[in-house]
């Protein structure tokens, strides 16, 4: 005999033989009882916890895209109110700034009112005492002129004054008239 099996011509080389047709389909059957029992249960469970971390990812995405929308209104409402506020600020300037320039001009023709009737008073004031000068000094004169005409002395104060007032109040009346009924 030969220790090498050669195949007899009955046989066909390329049908395997039952026993070995039965030992592949129990291995096969082992081994798919294997990875149900030990590699399926892995893949699942890497399967759930990757399904679990992208869930999660979305939903803090979606949060802090919820979070970010928030922020972003809020920031907008405060823009608002900000422009808001900056607007009646203006409008509170401006008001503040018209009653001031109001204030002001009242106060300066206050003031100017003042200083003109203060000016007038003084100018008056000047103007009596001008007068009064004047009064005595044309009657000092007047006298003196009287006295050289008349040749007597008007040394009578009195006298000297009524002549004085008398000539001055025909000049006053003389000036006092229009130039046509001269």
């Amino acid at each position: 005999m030969t220790p090498f099996l050669i195949p007899m011509a009955s046989e066909n080389p390329l049908l395997p033989q039952p026993a070995e047709i039965i030992a592949a389909v129990v291995f096969a059957v082992i081994l798919y009882l294997l990875i149900r029992k030990f590699v399926v249960p892995q893949f699942e469970q890497t399967f759930a916890e990757r399904t679990a971390a992208i869930q999660g990812g979305i939903e803090k995405a979606e949060k802090a895209q919820e979070e970010a929308q928030a922020a972003l209104q809020q920031y907008n409402d405060q823009l608002a109110d900000a422009r808001t506020e900056a607007a009646r600020i203006r409008e509170d300037a401006k008001t503040q700034g018209t009653q001031i320039l109001a204030e002001l001009r009242e106060q300066a023709q206050t003031e100017a009112a003042r200083i003109k009737a203060s000016a007038e008073s003084q100018l008056e004031a000047e103007r009596a005492q001008v007068l009064l000068q004047l009064r005595t000094e044309i009657g000092g004169l007047a006298t003196t002129l009287a006295s050289r005409i008349v040749g007597e002395s008007l040394a009578d104060d009195e006298r000297a004054r009524r002549t004085v007032d008398r000539f001055l109040a025909d000049l006053e009346s003389q000036d006092s008239q229009p130039a046509s009924t001269r």
